[in-house]
């Protein structure tokens, strides 16, 4: 156990020369902690000081002004010092109330020193004691940090180096992960919800009482790990943030370690993802590999194709390091992920932890933060990934992945998009298309609604084509039309006549309408509007 505590101005004024002193105003602050102590006689201080400061000061410069006295207060509370002592006596007999009430209302310990006391001594007796201290902090440190290296040597678990912390300070240690938390020692259920409790009501990671840190690995948050002091008026020392922090760093190595080791382990289990992605496991044996590997907590799931584009790039780029990343950031979203490679495509197989109402929302996250991360942007190479039904039975995986290789491939033909990823759910009528191409000429479907509207744009590059469609999109609405195309309504007028000579009068009408707006998405899929340029001969 580390006996030392930290220095607070409660503890100084049990110190020698503190023994006829009096506590004016903030005795809710004499928790606060000292770092240092200053003797000040001036009353421009503010640039001077860096916080948790003990100032010392007989009142010569300010003590009979009363706007002085509160700028000097002021300063000191706005730079975070932790108390001010005055001596009573030679220079100052008497504290306006004002200066009370205003240090209450921050609760910062004013204390009066009822005689005259050496303030050189006080300074050199603190000092002496903060000096020593840090030696002994940096020595307790660098012992605690041999204990990590050697408990890393030889550990099952990371929390095996959290019981290691709460016997070195002798708190409350809380592990949270997922919304669950683990603690350390462990206590009765009234216990965890009293701390439960505490840790919710914190506003900021860092108190005087608490400090709450995140475990990075690959610079991605997947767990957090609390500190609670036993006893509120017993603060967290220097030596209990260090201790944390070391061994925070030495949790993010056991664990991006194990992540190395079981990507080395996913090599050997290839084959069998990819016969189950073939749907040739039962469902005992998918029950079984998952129960093996640790995956056994699941409410369905999802598979997902990734297509690289100049996949060249990623030569210089460690793929272990690629899948922990993505580990990590689909872990923060409720996914477990499963991946491998087939037909030069990464695909993934999330299975989804949380609510399934909202994994889409969660998937698109993991794809945002997969764009806002590094791997694609500094390395030079895109990803473009199709998403397939979510399942709720694992034998149905198949079914999945079947999907997101559809919707890859559609994604493929949509070279107007915007989006990087797409749902299989929200193609639509691009589903329907794909199929009908296996066994239809849709070419034909096209030629015998639009050919007319094609050739001509082709031949007098007009905008029929453009202008049908935004037409159709705003149901007819001539005005929106207009304003879409931003163009006057004469012109468009002038369009619209146009389209009804080649199109028939009648194009408008509900049938008519439906046929020619599905012959259009027909034709973005077989011939994105870019390309049409292109291929004139493919209509003459």
């Amino acid at each position: 156990m580390i006996s030392s505590y930290p220095l607070t101005v409660s503890s100084i004024l049990k110190r020698k020369h503190f023994e006829n002193t009096r506590v004016l105003a903030g005795k809710k602050g004499l928790t606060n902690l000292v770092k240092w102590v200053h003797i000040v006689e001036v009353t421009n201080i503010g640039k001077l000081l860096n916080g948790n400061e003990l100032i010392l000061t007989t009142g010569i410069s300010w003590n009979r002004n009363l706007e002085l006295s509160l700028s000097f207060l002021k300063q000191l509370i706005d730079s975070n010092v932790s108390g001010l002592c005055i001596e009573i006596g030679t220079y100052t007999t008497t504290i306006y109330d004002e200066l009370i009430d205003y240090a209450n209302s921050f609760n910062f310990p004013i204390i009066v020193f009822e005689d005259e006391v050496p303030f050189v001594e006080i300074t050199q007796d603190i000092h002496t004691y903060i000096i020593k201290s840090q030696d002994q902090i940096i020595s307790n440190l660098e012992d605690f940090s041999h204990l990590l290296n050697k408990k890393l040597l030889n550990i099952n678990h990371h929390f095996e180096l959290l019981e290691l912390l709460q016997q070195k300070t002798s708190k409350q240690i809380i592990f949270i992960k997922d919304n669950q938390m683990v603690f350390f020692p462990n206590c009765t259920h009234i216990e965890q919800m009293l701390w439960k409790e505490k840790i919710s009501l914190l506003d900021e990671n860092a108190e005087n009482s608490h400090y709450r840190v995140p475990v990075l690995v690959l610079g991605y948050e997947i767990a957090q790990v609390a500190l609670m002091s036993n006893n509120e008026l017993e603060p967290l020392s220097e030596l209990d943030y260090l201790l944390l922090d070391r061994t925070i760093t030495a949790i993010s190595q056991q664990l991006l370690n194990n992540m190395y080791v079981e990507e080395k382990k996913g090599n050997q289990r290839s084959e069998w993802i990819k016969d189950w992605l073939s749907g040739y496991h039962s469902e005992t044996a998918i029950t079984t590999y998952l129960n093996d590997h640790g995956l056994s907590q699941q409410n369905g799931a999802v598979v997902c194709v990734c297509r690289i584009e100049n996949k060249q790039n990623m030569l210089s780029v460690d793929e272990s390091y690629i899948k922990l990343c993505l580990q990590s950031i689909f872990e923060q979203q409720g996914f477990s992920l499963i991946l491998t490679e087939k037909k030069e495509k990464a695909i993934l197989i999330l299975l989804n932890k949380r609510l399934i109402s909202n994994y889409k929302m969660r998937l698109i996250n993991a794809f945002e933060r997969m764009k806002a991360s590094d791997l694609s942007t500094k390395n030079g190479f895109t990803i473009s990934i199709g998403v397939g039904k979510f399942v709720l039975n694992l034998m149905d995986v198949c079914k999945s992945y079947q999907t997101a290789e559809e919707t890859i491939k559609i994604e493929s033909k949509l070279l107007n998009s915007s989006l990087f990823y797409h749902f299989y759910e929200d193609l639509h009528l691009f589903r329907l298309i794909s199929v009908m191409s296996q066994h239809l000429n849709l070419t034909e479907f096209v030629e015998e609604y639009l050919k007319p509207v094609i050739q001509h744009d082709l031949e007098n590059n007009g905008k029929l084509l453009e202008t049908l469609k935004v037409y159709l999109k705003c149901h007819g609405s001539k005005q929106e039309t207009a304003k879409q195309l931003y163009i006057v309504r004469q012109t468009l007028y002038h369009r619209l006549q146009k389209l009804e000579k080649l199109l028939g009068e009648d194009f408008m009408l509900p049938e008519k309408r439906i046929a020619i707006e599905f012959m259009l998405l027909i034709n973005d899929y077989l011939k994105p509007i870019v390309e049409i340029s292109d291929r004139k001969e493919d209509y003459n």
